[in-house]
Order: structure tokens, then C-alpha cells, then sequence
């Protein structure tokens, strides 16, 4: 990997030394600060105390009127409501957060929900959904997380007396579809000042926005914020803004007294939990355990574990997930090691400019996951096809700075269907154009690829001496977080540092460590699967790549790890 470290413009530079004056911190955490987007006192205030009152009037979104009217009608006329959402983390706690709201101010037998099979119907509001509304007397669907590209489905709704209220975060079609209210703040005709909220995030918006129209006690939906908090860890989404505040105050709650179906999760995934949940944690435990059930069998399974109403029902669906996930992790691994077989077998791979593996066993489900592995291992755009229902299809994934939808799109003319953006997508291939595909993909990549973008690189925030690690150092560092996109957590670049003499192997191939700089400072640190370089580092000099993980402050005591991302012995 190039390791690059993160320039200041002179502008910035001066912003640097304001706010390390102003704030009273270290040059570091100004850099930190600034490389963030936040050069003055009041947006570094925001940003260190987040607060309720940064989150925007719900009634800025364009529609929000009209949604609000529209469900408030259908309350005091006893209609029957169906929510609608996909079955991703996003989707399933949306529907879960509106489910458990409206269940509080209206009967539960007017209310259900709909989760579309992943292999029967797709991503989006299905027409067996649609039907499904019909057929059993909903008046009312409120599609979460879906519904802005459905514009035939809603159609058919509509046309059969069904009024659809539109939540939706991704980018809207140049044709909206004939929703009785659309709830987007991408659309073009809306100024909602922060646009990158979720799925579930613009659900909650519009509780938040009925609670306050009719004025009912915003417990009602606040209390329902550790749910928002997951859709945003998992969905990717900016951790900035109004996002930085749900997940704030989302993680709090998660960690003080969560929905009973999130604490029975966690209990499971963190069975000696002895530290405050994270972004992290959410991300690598708990949305994968949501994801699987719509993975290997149905996203409901996810709803009913969200919205149980005591703990022992909680516990039974989080062991299912459990259950479901562990089958998937054993998929996953053997789907990957038969793709590592396949390709370390092919004697041009070394000359290709792209990876693309197929096989008709191979479940449907996790060839995204295992797409982004063989991208981890391999660097370079990856395709992991399957067969299902007569045609290959797959997940592709793209490296950074590589435009992957372009290149799929310059081999439409052998895809049966494909859709995505620039990093990922999906696709699928009528089996007769298959070979060709694969060998005017390689082409496409083969000619706009360049040897830069081929080069794996890692962006470093700041240089790091070991001196500047101390207490009050890691107070403020601690208040980045919640970390994300947007706001990273900061990677470090510290020179000429070398192990104490205590290194040892821990768990299977990790390597904890003691780092020493110029014969100062001590510092804890682990560098997972790192087990290769044990007789490499004895005695040596080297620079290291790392992260903070500050697991506890207690006191005047806080409990911290240098996480090693990379290491170049000197």
C-alpha cells in the first residue's frame, strides 16, 4: 500500500492554529478537526456537543404536509395501514421503528407489514406487495427505504384505491412515481437542509413531524432513536450533521436501555461485553445478524425479533438471527476459499485486469460479501456471478477511483439487467452471453483502468509522535466519535518507533506489542493477523499506520490500544 498523507491548504493551516488557540488542544486535533470540514469555534461546538436542537423541523421536507394529513386521515378512519420496507438493516428497522410507533396510537389490527422476498420479488415495492395491500383491505402503504424507483408499482396501487406514502433516501428517477406524497429530501424541489438521512431516518422524521402537528409526547419516537442509530451505522451513510446527532444520542440509548429486541442482540453477539457499544460494533455484529435472515431467508424474521414486546419472545428471534448469520459466515467462507481455488488456477490471472467468478451452486445471497473479500485480497473491479431462475447473475465490486456502473454500462449490450453506482452493483446475464461479457468486461476495465487507480493507497490524517498521547489527548479524541464516513476514524502515521521486548502472539496471529519512541513513552498495541511479523520487528526500527481504539475512561484512568493497520520496517 502507498501510505499519503492528507494535505492542508494555507487556508486550512490557519484554521489549524486558530482553533488549537481558541480550543485550547493539540496541533493534531485541529488537523483533525479541519480535515473534517470544521474550521471554527461554533461548528467544532456542534461537532464535540451534539444536540437535539441541531436536528431540522421535520415540515422542511417537501410533501411532509401532505404525508402527515394523509396518515392522520387514515388514523381517524380506521383504514388499515401496511409498511412497506426492504429487507436490509436500513429497510427492516424502518419498518420496525413505524411499526412500534403507530402501534401506539392505533389499533394493531389496522396495521402490518410487508417484507418482499429478495429472491422472488427483488429489491422495492413488489406487485405481490401491492396485491397483497389489495387483496386484504390496506388503504394506506407507507414504503420505507424503497419505493422512489417504483413508479409502475405505485401506479397499480393507486389504481386500485391504495394511497402510497413514499420514504425513500436514494436518488430519485427523472419521473417521481404517482405517490400521494414523496418524502425524499434528494428530490429536486426539496430544501431540507441535510440530505444524507436513511431510510429509517426519514420514517422517523415523519413521526417526529406527526407527534408535533397533533401534539403528542415525543417519547413516543424518541424512545425509538437506538434503532435509527443502527440503520445508520450499517446503511454507510455520512455520520455528519443531523445523522451525527441521531447516532449520538442512538448509541447512547442503545447502550443505556434499548429496544428489547437490540438488547437481546446484543446480549448475544457480546456474550462478556465489558465496554460501550460502537459505530464499529454495530457495523461487523448486529447489522449482520438483521442482514441474514433477508440473505438466506426472509426479512421478517429481522421485523419480529425488532418489534418483540417482551424478552423472551426478543430472545427466541435474536437466536434465530444468530443461528441464521453463523450459516451464513459458513457460506460465505466456502463460497470464497472455491473463488480463491478458481482464481489462483487461472494462469492469465496475473495479466487480467479484472476478477470474475462463477458457479452455479453458489448462493445468491452473499456473492456482494464475497465480492468485496476477493476485492480486499485481490485489488482490483470483481464480479461473483451465480445462477438463479434460469439467468447468471451477481454482485460486482469496484476499487477507489474506479467507475464500475460506467464499465457495466459500456457492456449493456450482453446484460439481461444490472443497476448500482460507481462501487457496487448488481447485474444479471442471459447464459449464452456470458463468455462474452467476461471478456468485454475485462476489455472495458482493461482500457480506462489506470496503473494509479490500480495502486492500493491509504489516506493518513496526521503525523503522530507517542508524547502527544495523553490523557487530555485522549478525552477530546474520544469525543469524535461516532465515527463514520464523513468522519473516519483518524489513522495515524508513527515514525521510527520499535517494540519494548514484550511482544507476544494473542488470540490466533495477532501481535500485541509495546512501542517505544526514542527510548520514550510506552504505548499498548495490537496488530491483528500480524503474526508474520514477529521475528521480522525484534529489534527493529519501523514507521506504523494505526487507529486509537479507547475502549474505557474510568477516572483518571483510560484504557486504550494502538491499532496497527500497516507496518514499513526502516
Amino acid at each position: 500500500m502507498k501510505w499519503l498523507l492528507k494535505e492542508l491548504t494555507q487556508e486550512e493551516k490557519e484554521c489549524q492554529l486558530k482553533l488549537s488557540n481558541e480550543l485550547g488542544i493539540d496541533s493534531v486535533l485541529s488537523r483533525l478537526l479541519v480535515l473534517r470540514g470544521i474550521t471554527n469555534f461554533d461548528l467544532a461546538k456542534k461537532f464535540f456537543r451534539p444536540s437535539l436542537e441541531d436536528l431540522h423541523s421535520p415540515f422542511l421536507m417537501h410533501d411532509m404536509d401532505k404525508a402527515v394529513h394523509r396518515l392522520n386521515q387514515a388514523i381517524q378512519n380506521n383504514e388499515k395501514i401496511l409498511i412497506y420496507g426492504d429487507y436490509d438493516v436500513d429497510g427492516t428497522t424502518a419498518v420496525s421503528c413505524m411499526f412500534l410507533f403507530l402501534q401506539k396510537i392505533v389499533d394493531k389490527s389496522l396495521l402490518d407489514y410487508y417484507v418482499p422476498d429478495r429472491f422472488k420479488e427483488g429489491y422495492g415495492l413488489s406487485f405481490e406487495g401491492a396485491e397483497y395491500a389489495k387483496t386484504n383491505g390496506f388503504s394506506l402503504i407507507i414504503t420505507l427505504d424503497c419505493g422512489i424507483k417504483d413508479n409502475d408499482k405505485i401506479k397499480y396501487a393507486q389504481d386500485a384505491g391504495i394511497d402510497c406514502i413514499v420514504c425513500d433516501h436514494h436518488t430519485p428517477p427523472e419521473i417521481l412515481p404517482p405517490a400521494f406524497a414523496i418524502l425524499n429530501p434528494k428530490k429536486e424541489n426539496c430544501h431540507y437542509p441535510y440530505k444524507e438521512l436513511t431510510g429509517c431516518g426519514i420514517g422517523f422524521k415523519l413521526m417526529q413531524a406527526y407527534c408535533e402537528k397533533h401534539g403528542i409526547n415525543k417519547d413516543i419516537y424518541w424512545n425509538l432513536v437506538d434503532l435509527v442509530a443502527t440503520s445508520i451505522a450499517a446503511d454507510i451513510v455520512p455520520i455528519d450533521g443531523e445523522n451525527r446527532v441521531l447516532a449520538y444520542y442512538g448509541l447512547k440509548k442503545m447502550n443505556e436501555n434499548p429496544v428489547v429486541g437490540l438488547k437481546k442482540l446484543v446480549e448475544i453477539a457480546f456474550s462478556n461485553r465489558n465496554r460501550k457499544l460502537k459505530v464499529s460494533d454495530i457495523v461487523f455484529f448486529i447489522a449482520p445478524r438483521i442482514n441474514a435472515a433477508g440473505r438466506l431467508e426472509h426479512g421478517s424474521k429481522a421485523i419480529q425479533l425488532l418489534i418483540s414486546s417482551n424478552e423472551e419472545e426478543a430472545e427466541y428471534w435474536a437466536k434465530q438471527l444468530h443461528d441464521v448469520n453463523t450459516q451464513r459466515q459458513d457460506i460465505d467462507k466456502q463460497i470464497l476459499e472455491e473463488a480463491i481455488e478458481f482464481i489462483e488456477k487461472d494462469e492469465e490471472f496475473q495479466t487480467k485486469k479484472t476478477t470474475v467468478v462463477f458457479n452455479h451452486k453458489w448462493h445468491k445471497g452473499v456473492v456482494g460479501i464475497v465480492a468485496a473479500k476477493l476485492v480486499e485480497r485481490y485489488y482490483r473491479p470483481t464480479i461473483v456471478l451465480t445462477e438463479h431462475d434460469g439467468l447468471i447473475t451477481g454482485s460486482a465490486r469496484s476499487i477507489e477511483g474506479f467507475d464500475l456502473y460506467e464499465a457495466l454500462y459500456k457492456c449493456k449490450e450482453y446484460l439481461y439487467q444490472f443497476g448500482g453506482h460507481k462501487y457496487a452493483a448488481g447485474l444479471s446475464i442471459e447464459k449464452h452471453h456470458l463468455n462474452t461479457f467476461i471478456e468485454q468486461f475485462e476489455k472495458c476495465v482493461r482500457q480506462s483502468i489506470t496503473e494509479e487507480i490500480e495502486l492500493k493507497k491509504i489516506w493518513v490524517d496526521a503525523v503522530l509522535n507517542l508524547e502527544n498521547i495523553t490523557p487530555k489527548f485522549l478525552r477530546i479524541l474520544k469525543q469524535f466519535e461516532p465515527h463514520g464516513p464523513s468522519n473516519m476514524q483518524p489513522l495515524f502515521w508513527i515514525k521510527n518507533v520499535k517494540d519494548t521486548g514484550r511482544m507476544h502472539e494473542v488470540g490466533n496471529g495477532h501481535l500485541k506489542m509495546y512501542l517505544s519512541q526514542n527510548s520514550h513513552k510506552e504505548c499498548p498495541a495490537i496488530f491483528f493477523n500480524g503474526i508474520d511479523y514477529f521475528d521480522k520487528l525484534k529489534g527493529k526500527t519501523f514507521d506504523c499506520l494505526c487507529k486509537i481504539d479507547i475502549s474505557d475512561i474510568q477516572n483518571e484512568q483510560i484504557f486504550f490500544n494502538l491499532i496497527i493497520e500497516d507496518i514499513k520496517i526502516n
